[in-house]
């Protein structure tokens, strides 16, 4: 599927597409693009996007997903009116925009999952922990952490839960920007990216 904003069938929506509030962080195309990578979407995938923040893997997965369902769930009322937005820009239908803190409002989702994104949560062990009840055998799971607290903290989540095949992937991006009369690489705020399968 593809968008008259974006018409390509390759990921990697250009961030300055999506409309953005201040203080409100998006995931950049970089990153993104090694998530959605770990997340190995199928056309009918249903994916968990869990703190789902400005929109953007729901924006992407659900282009990637014709015949998929996209749930993007967030807890603040304005970041999930801006999701909204952002799916609408794209002509994105499949999107399902949840107002709500997990895992707490994990049990009203309306379709089982077998692929999750954790971008954030104030409570990143316990919203593994309870995402993994609901990820069915050969489900993927895919968490973000940019933080060495958050990083430890999904670390040890996947070896108590027996995540198989974990990978872990460190971004290191450079972007060329022009500032004045010059031009420079900056770089982009690393991430973790931590995936695996639910096997048994």
């Amino acid at each position: 599927m593809t968008s008259p904003l974006w018409p390509y069938v390759t990921p990697g929506i250009p961030d300055s597409l999506f409309e953005r509030l201040p203080g409100i962080p998006l995931t950049k195309r970089e990153n993104r693009l090694l998530m959605l990578c770990q997340l190995r979407l199928e056309p009918d995938s249903v994916l968990w996007d869990i703190g789902a923040g400005t929109g953007t893997i729901p924006v992407e997965a659900g282009l990637i997903c014709p015949q998929g369902r996209i749930i993007a769930v967030e807890r603040d009322e304005e970041v999930a009116s801006l999701i909204r937005r952002n799916c609408d820009r794209f002509g994105v239908g499949n999107v399902e925009v949840i107002e709500g803190s997990a895992p707490e409002c994990l049990p009203q989702l309306s379709s089982a999952p077998n692929r999750i994104c954790i971008e954030g949560g104030r409570s990143i062990k316990n919203i593994i922990t309870e995402v993994w009840a609901y990820l069915p055998t050969q489900g993927r799971i895919v968490a973000i952490a940019n933080l060495l607290e958050s990083l430890y903290a999904v670390s040890e989540s996947f070896a108590e839960l027996g995540v198989r095949n974990v990978e872990v992937v460190q971004s290191a991006a450079n972007r060329l920007e022009t500032r004045g009369n010059q031009q420079s690489f900056t770089a982009l705020d690393p991430i973790f990216i931590l995936s695996g399968e639910k096997l048994d």
